[in-house]
């Protein structure tokens, strides 16, 4: 059967038989992919070194008949390094891959490898906060599954201000003008502009005020994941 390369990021591995894995895979080409890789729990196995947990790697597979193909081959690209070896980091990271696992299908876009492997970046970059990491995947999240709020005007469709205060409607998907209790204002809003733009962490960090902003910020978009 015919050879396949691509780029992938290891989604989750689960041991199989004596010696072999089952690895979920992300690909920029393919999707997900479903990977038999034999003999990688031994001790002298060449396919190890390139399905670590939070590494981007070059694989050379087959597919299979059936929903599951063979691993041919693994080269490390970038390990990173520094989330594993922060605890913090190393389980927020899990949890957003599991987020994403169970928000794509097999056929999915190359943008959520894109997202997977800059959350990857971010959570590798210490100086970044964690919560800005997870603001921002969040963001991408919502922008990739069709559910991005409107930023542009309110829920009654007037433009929005930069005087107003406002409160958000998760019905309209839009800010409601609220002037007594609202808790979000104009930087608030400019910042999710640049978050659903695609804007890079490292970025979104030297905005002013990035922190509280991203504390502000973080209820609401978590609350958003879960009720779109």
């Amino acid at each position: 059967m015919k050879q396949q390369v691509t780029t992938a990021i290891i989604l989750g591995r689960t041991d199989y038989g004596e010696a072999d894995r089952i690895l979920s895979l992300l690909t920029p080409e393919y999707g997900k992919l479903s990977l038999l890789a034999k003999g990688v729990r031994r001790v002298k196995s060449k396919l190890a070194g390139g399905i670590e947990l939070f590494s981007v790697s070059e694989i050379t597979f087959i597919k299979g008949r059936g929903e599951v193909g063979t691993l041919v081959s693994t080269r490390l690209v970038k390990h990173y390094d520094r989330i594993v070896g922060d605890l913090n980091r190393t389980m927020l990271g899990y949890d957003l891959i599991k987020q994403l696992n169970r928000a794509t299908e097999d056929e999915t876009e190359p943008a959520y490898f894109d997202v997977l492997r800059d959350t990857f970046e971010a959570l590798n970059d210490v100086d970044i906060p964690s919560d800005l990491v997870r603001f921002w995947f969040a963001a991408q999240m919502l922008r990739l599954n069709g559910h991005a709020p409107n930023l542009q005007s309110d829920d009654r469709g007037e433009r929005l201000s930069v005087d107003r205060r406002y409160e958000f409607g998760t019905g309209h998907m839009a800010f409601v003008y609220s002037p007594e209790r609202g808790r979000f204002e104009a930087s608030h809003i400019k910042f999710l502009r640049l978050a659903f733009a695609g804007t890079p962490p490292r970025e979104l960090w030297r905005v002013r005020g990035s922190s509280a902003l991203t504390e502000d910020l973080l209820p609401l978009m978590q609350h958003l994941t879960l009720v779109v």
